[in-house]
């Protein structure tokens, strides 16, 4: 059997909620939902354009650290708060994902800080 390996952010979250920012193990990394916090600040961007930014590298530096890249993603889930920032978000949604095309799903949903506007949620294979 292949290790796991557990990857932390540093988040506040993690410990107090008992989860990982990402687990690998094998061929597969899953990366839980990232939100768009700046983790070395714990600032919050007020644009949801910037808070997927943040998500983005939130989510490049653990698969970085799972030995894993962006380019493994084959599975991404974005939750958003408001249906009317899905044209505010998509450019950067692009600018991270446009050549790699994973399958996704987008929701609309409260998250768990009002300050939250997205989540993104992916899972990596390298296989």
């Amino acid at each position: 059997m292949s290790k796991r390996t557990l990857i932390s952010s540093g988040s506040e979250f993690e410990k107090t909620m008992g989860y990982s920012r990402a687990v690998a193990q094998g061929d597969w990394c899953f990366i839980s939902g990232t939100t768009g916090y700046d983790y070395a600040t714990m600032e919050m961007p007020a644009s949801i354009a910037d808070q997927a930014r943040n998500c983005f590298a939130t989510i490049a530096k653990a698969l970085a650290e799972a030995d894993f890249q962006m380019a493994d993603i084959i599975r991404v889930q974005y939750t958003i708060t408001d249906a009317a920032l899905v044209s505010k978000v998509v450019p950067a949604l692009g600018e991270a994902l446009s050549d790699i095309r994973p399958a996704a799903t987008m929701v609309v949903a409260d998250l768990i800080k009002p300050e939250m506007l997205i989540e993104i949620e992916v899972t990596a294979f390298k296989g």
